[in-house]
């Protein structure tokens, strides 16, 4: 038992370092691809990670030279939350980023999903606060809220990759995109979080075994991103759709939403003026004149 104990720790630290170099591995592709004015908030996300990481790692390993041992577990809880908040309003703002990308040959379906998509956090935020009890926890009640704040946002990232996922064909979109690759990545993690989390409820012990399968997962997710960083990506062509096509009609819809422009009076059907009215008499009297002259000729 201690042989394999032993041995699982060795491979979780091993799989530690794979999952840090993982990181930095993927932040210099992105880099490199000039893909930090594509994706700003991806980019902010991957230097978020490879700069905590390290801070974290000497804050929990390292001697307390400066700070009382205690002070220091409590200076690490709170980098470390701070951190994990951060992240969290981070990938939101990644979501939006790959929703814009995916949808921007459709500008109208574009903006109107933009405005979902920020009117989707204030409910989540609502739940998210609203089912915790802040009654004798203190600050224990931030690893709390940042839980919740990050089921709000896997379940968008979740929710993202489906339906790029189910609107490929219409939204003619390649899955060799790296806005799909990126939505891919990050619903890959989610499920992985999901399936960790519905252990737990479980009273569910995350066993040496599972903690592998876990960290795995993670490092399937980075070199996903790697993979999709290093080929090259399709030429963004201009999308071609028929004008009769359901989509072309709910972009022509979406786009007339909000646009404020030359305005006009539409009468009602059933209240409609009466000059209309004359002029359809005056048209027929004169059409049957017509009719009648040419009889008599």
């Amino acid at each position: 038992m201690v042989k394999v104990s032993m041995s699982s720790q060795f491979a979780m630290s091993l799989m530690s370092v794979a999952e840090f170099a993982g990181w930095a591995a993927l932040a210099l592709l992105f880099w490199r691809k000039s893909l930090s004015r594509r994706f700003p908030a991806m980019g902010a996300y991957l230097a978020l990670r490879l700069s905590a990481a390290p801070v974290l790692l000497l804050l929990l390993h390292g001697n307390s030279i400066f700070f009382p041992s205690n002070q220091w577990l409590i200076l690490y809880f709170f980098v470390f939350w701070a951190v994990y908040i951060t992240s969290v309003v981070l990938l939101y703002f990644v979501c939006i980023e790959v929703f814009r990308s995916a949808l921007s040959a459709f500008p109208g379906l574009m903006k109107l999903g933009l405005v979902v998509f920020r009117w989707a956090v204030l409910p989540s935020v609502i739940v998210t606060f609203s089912s915790i009890s802040f009654a004798h926890k203190g600050v224990l009640v931030i690893p709390e809220i940042a839980f919740g704040l990050m089921r709000a946002v896997s379940i968008l990232e979740l929710s993202l990759f489906a339906f790029l996922c189910l609107s490929l064909s219409a939204l003619r979109l390649s899955v060799r995109d790296r806005a799909f690759g990126i939505a891919l990545g990050f619903g890959m993690i989610s499920a992985n979080d999901f399936v960790a989390a519905s252990l737990q409820s479980l009273n569910v012990a995350l066993t040496a075994p599972l903690q592998v399968v876990y960290e795995s997962m993670i490092l399937v997710a980075l070199g996903t991103w790697i993979v999709y960083f290093i080929l090259p990506e399709p030429a963004h062509k201009p999308v071609m759709v028929p004008v009769n096509s359901t989509i072309y009609r709910w972009n022509e819809i979406a786009s007339a939403l909000g646009h404020t422009g030359t305005q006009v009076a539409v009468p009602h059907a059933g209240n409609a003026p009466f000059l209309t009215d004359v002029d359809s008499v005056v048209d027929r009297v004169l059409a049957r004149n017509l009719k009648d002259r040419k009889s008599e000729t």
